[in-house]
């Protein structure tokens, strides 16, 4: 209940410079941001963490964009991608043949039949590079039909539980099962598992819980290669792919014991869900800029402006309004200092209140500058990504369409 302090205050250089490189290039609507310099940064702070064996796998789905993509495959020396759905696996079918695509969760046999449908002639060898994830021996069974069907070897991988409870297999009679059926199947190739354990990075480090949990998902993957190993032989096994990781959990991986790739993305971009100590070496590399349509003085709020004295009075944070250009992502501001949501007057998509104290100063038609919660869905809702480079937009960078 303590009295709340004023934290409005100068803004950030690094913003300034960002919002005059905004206008210069006439960008006047909400746009996505990428600084290329600190993408440069991240994509070094990531491979040069790595141990050495361990592959790197890009996950589109994090970074929507086949340019961004094509960026970081050049910069990282990597033609791995991880893939979240059936528009994003013809898009990057159609623009890079070349790379080893594995589907990042189960898709129902439908979107495999859509992505087939879908294929160009002459994909027919860039499909061959796809590892179709499998969760369960009903869909096992669905995918050797759909490689019937099109006459398409499939590549399989199958997902794993190690921890995260959010289906796959472990090891026992039905992984047993499944891998025998592999190894008889003409038309299926057995690729490898992925054992993804984001819970990790969330559990509490206190009583051991966390490292209770990292040795426990380590068990139930080293489990299911053994397994792998009694069907295919110790050989074939040591040259499966063995997928782990993600983002708050890569770094975990010091050597190729269990994993011998792991996948990230938004690391390389970082939104605020990625603000961890694992993550402390990466930097911000993606903001919100939307311009200020409305600068105002004093805060007023629509019938209760007998209290607005009041509140202004005991939080000085709510003393000045902004409305700016659309509103409602999923992020926080960052610059101009202090800003933040009014809780009475409500998000807005269309022109959303912003709240500062005393020192904030913004005019209209300067930016305000947000940092995405998160980069998978927020990417898509603002058009081309402006790529900050130098001190000015050097490019502009599609996204894909929106898709599950």
């Amino acid at each position: 209940m303590s009295k709340p302090g004023d934290e409005s205050g100068p803004r950030d250089p690094y913003f300034v410079t960002l919002q005059a490189a905004l206008t210069e290039a006439g960008i006047a609507s909400p746009t996505l941001v990428i600084d290329k310099t600190r993408l440069n940064a991240n994509i070094d702070t990531l491979m040069g963490q790595l141990p050495a064996g361990m592959a790197y796998r890009i996950v589109a789905k994090s970074l929507p964009s086949l340019d961004l993509i094509s960026h970081i495959r050049k910069r990282s020396g990597s033609s791995r991608l991880m893939t979240f759905n059936q528009p994003m696996l013809n898009a990057l079918t159609r623009a890079m043949p070349d790379a080893d695509q594995l589907v990042g969760k189960p898709l129902p046999i439908g979107a495999a039949r859509n992505y087939f449908a879908g294929l160009a002639a002459g994909d027919t060898q860039a499909a061959g590079q796809i590892q179709w994830l499998v969760d369960t021996p009903e869909r096992l069974r669905q995918y050797q039909e759909l490689a019937s069907a099109t006459g398409q070897n499939l590549r399989i991988n199958i997902e794993l539980d190690v921890g995260l409870h959010r289906g796959g297999m472990e090891a026992g009679d039905t992984l047993k099962t499944m891998l025998e059926a592999l190894k008889k199947s003409a038309e299926l190739t057995f690729t490898g598992f992925m054992g993804y354990e984001p819970h990790l990075a969330a559990l509490p480090e206190a009583l051991g819980w966390r490292e209770r949990a990292k040795a426990g998902a380590w068990r139930r993957y080293g489990e299911a290669l053994s397994q792998a190993a009694d069907v295919f032989g110790a050989d074939a096994v040591s040259n499966l792919v063995r997928n782990a990781a993600g983002s708050p959990t890569y770094r975990y991986y010091q050597t190729t014991e269990i994993a011998n790739e792991i996948s990230a993305g938004s690391c390389l971009v970082k939104p605020t869900h990625f603000d961890t100590p694992l993550l402390e070496a990466h930097q911000p590399a993606s903001f919100i800029a939307t311009p200020v349509i409305k600068s105002i003085s004093r805060t007023r709020l629509p019938g209760l402006e007998f209290a607005a004295d009041g509140q202004r009075a005991w939080d000085p944070n709510t003393l000045r309004t902004v409305f700016i250009y659309g509103g409602n992502w999923l992020a926080d501001p960052v610059d101009p200092p202090g800003l933040s949501y009014n809780k009475t007057f409500g998000r807005s998509s269309n022109q959303e209140m912003l709240n500062g104290g005393h020192n904030l100063s913004i005019e209209p038609d300067e930016f305000v500058f947000f940092r995405p919660h998160q980069s998978e869905a927020v990417f898509l809702q603002f058009g081309d990504i402006a790529v900050f480079e130098d001190g000015r937009i050097s490019a502009r960078w599609p996204v894909f369409e929106a898709s599950a």
